[in-house]
């Protein structure tokens, strides 16, 4: 008999039971990203005060004990009773009760990013504990919360000469996997708001380790394109509008450089839409078509498409919307169908005119869109040649990859291994039942350094694609992948290194959603193989040999340190490095887009002094090095 089925069993979660049952609805995940979106939801409150223009100071601070405040120099959240809740003052009601707040009313904020008006009352719901304190009306009053319920009554604490909003939360355990923030991810996301507001300074100190930065460009979204180009070669100054029409602002700046990888990230309301949506499509067939009108009046025989105008461009497009429709609280692909004609038309105007106006910058726009144009073509003819001769076609897999017998891409894993002798160690070792292996010999293109025709040369890129199936450039398809699991495995030293970074440039240059979708991996191979007795055990750091040593003790023992995955025969590489049991994988994520492209331009492009600089920078952070 099923079980009963009444009116009873019907649950209504209400408020904070609501977020604190289904925290992903409202933050995306319970682990890092998520973690780090509470702060971005206290952070949004304040740059909505500074898009009303009664905010210039933000500042962040992570303390010691995990907990974050969020301080402002805005007008500071009102106090008075509620019209609607007479019992509760209006800061009690938009720190604890959903879809409350001042974005709705366009008389307070006319273009918002908290725009679902959840974002303080779910940090709250999701802290163990939060304080809030408020300077208004020459006062200062405070109230105390735990998990979305007050703790303490709103009250005056102090006097003050100024107004803002002060909130400290701690962010409840019960709730996240992870409560540790990181700095990098914060200062991400601080940098890209002191960008896109001019003149807004924000600071971002954490006390854990007594660093402090400060972030202030009043340049704007002019600043933000010099910074994506600075250690790239420009051949253009940069060229930037801004356009207000009713309640519509877009903010466009662009230059493009002598690289072959497009740097274009799209804002709206402040909020970073890393799946672009209307407002970017819109941008982009504006380029296409201003750029082969002006193609056609210089008489030049070639089409460009909007790959092409995107091939070494650097652009910032930032719009503020009044009614912006997300797709999710998380906010990462805007979807008003208005935009694109809006985007559309005030580019093409804007970038039209700038051509005919500016010929010098013109013709050099129009001869790298035109070699990015060539290059196409001639990807596509080096793509049909390696299609003719076998080598991308999917029922024609690489004949150095040893494949798994498993057929559901969500159960295969592809070790991308450095080297025919650990490759010959990772087949015999595997499970073959859904471990598939594909060995690297020597080190792979630097795609940095190279248009896409180019990879179709070498064939260990070749290789890589083939196996996954997926194709590359324009017919890029990530589901057509054949392994939900990419593993690179390299020796533990210099080379080995310098072999990952290949493959990540690669990765992230040409198949970056693979990536996004949480499919590369790096394997963590043991550095130190110890023996006491008729025991073995592997540590895979210093620290980690440190601890085991103080464990068994140091008589006694046999140290091995691996210099290489081909020095550990099968059973042992499947058991320390592949093992699903046993194994450990750094899983390859992007948090911050804006941050990797410079590191992998630094890393892996022409300039070499500000190569150097980061190494000089970073020397001190190396744990091994290889002489």
């Amino acid at each position: 008999m099923p079980e009963s089925y009444e009116a009873k069993e019907i649950q209504v979660l209400e408020g904070k039971e609501a977020v604190r049952k289904r925290p992903a609805m409202y933050i995306g995940d319970i682990s890092t990203r998520g973690l780090h979106h509470l702060v971005y939801e206290a952070v949004d409150n304040a740059i909505d005060e500074a898009l009303a223009g009664v905010c210039t100071v933000i500042s962040v601070t992570v303390h010691k004990d995990g907990s974050v405040t969020v301080e402002d120099n805005g007008r500071g959240i009102p106090v008075e009773p509620h019209p609607r809740f007479p019992e509760m003052s209006a800061l009690t009601v938009v720190m604890t009760k959903l879809h409350a707040g001042g974005k709705f009313d366009k008389r307070a904020y006319k273009v918002s990013g908290g725009l679902h008006g959840v974002g303080i009352s779910v940090v709250n719901a999701l802290s163990s504990q939060l304080r809030v304190e408020v300077s208004r009306n020459n006062k200062v009053y405070m109230q105390r919360f735990e998990r979305g319920e007050p703790v303490s009554k709103l009250e005056v604490v102090g006097e003050s000469s100024h107004t803002g909003t002060k909130v400290q939360f701690l962010p409840d355990s019960e709730i996240f996997q992870e409560t540790a923030f990181k700095m990098e991810i914060l200062a991400a996301r601080l940098r890209e708001l002191a960008f896109l507001n001019k003149g807004i300074a924000i600071t971002l100190e954490d006390e854990r380790i007594g660093k402090r930065l400060e972030f202030h460009y009043e340049g704007g979204i002019v600043s933000f394109v010099k910074y994506l180009n600075e250690n790239k070669t420009i051949i253009h100054p940069i060229v930037s509008f801004e356009k207000v029409k009713e309640d519509f602002e877009l903010s466009l700046a662009f230059q493009y450089n002598d690289d072959f990888n497009e740097a274009v990230f799209s804002f709206v309301n402040m909020i970073h839409t890393t799946e672009g949506g209307t407002h970017l499509s819109g941008f982009k067939a504006a380029m296409t078509r201003a750029l082969n009108q002006y193609a056609e009046k210089l008489k030049m025989d070639l089409k460009v498409s909007s790959d092409d105008i995107l091939e070494g461009m650097a652009a910032i497009l930032a719009v503020r919307v009044r009614e912006p429709q997300f797709e999710g609280q998380t906010k990462t692909k805007l979807g008003n169908s208005e935009v694109k004609g809006m985007v559309d038309s005030m580019v093409y105007e804007f970038v039209s005119s700038y051509l005919e106006e500016t010929p010098a910058v013109g013709r050099v726009i129009m001869n790298k869109v035109l070699t990015a144009a060539r290059s196409r073509e001639a990807a596509k003819k080096a793509r049909d040649l390696a299609r003719r001769k076998g080598a991308l076609n999917h029922g024609s897999l690489p004949g150095k990859l040893a494949d798994c017998q498993e057929e559901d891409p969500s159960l295969c894993e592809l070790y991308l291994v450095e080297g025919d002798s650990a490759g010959g160690s990772a087949k015999q070792g595997r499970n073959r039942e859904f471990q598939a292996i594909l060995p690297l010999r020597g080190k792979i293109l630097n795609v940095e350094k190279s248009r896409i025709d180019k990879i179709f040369s070498s064939g260990e890129i070749v290789n890589i694609i083939t196996a996954l199936g997926t194709g590359i450039g324009e017919e890029f398809d990530s589901s057509k992948i054949r392994y939900h699991k990419i593993v690179i495995m390299t020796d533990a030293d210099i080379d080995g290194a310098h072999i990952t970074t290949l493959l990540l440039t690669f990765f992230y240059r040409y198949m970056k959603e693979i990536i996004d979708k949480g499919y590369l991996y790096i394997a963590q191979p043991p550095l130190y193989r110890v023996r006491k007795k008729n025991h073995v055990f592997y540590a895979y750091d210093d620290a980690k040999l440190e601890l085991l040593l103080s464990k068994i003790g140091r008589d006694k023992i046999t140290l091995q340190r691996y210099k290489g995955l081909g020095e550990m025969n099968p059973a042992q590489l499947w058991q320390t490095t592949m093992n699903p049991e046993h194994r450990t994988l750094l899983q390859v994520t992007v948090e911050d887009a804006v941050e990797a492209d410079k590191i992998f331009t630094i890393l892996m492009g022409d300039a070499v002094e500000p190569r150097r600089e980061f190494i000089q920078e970073h020397a001190k952070e190396v744990v091994d090095l290889d002489i």
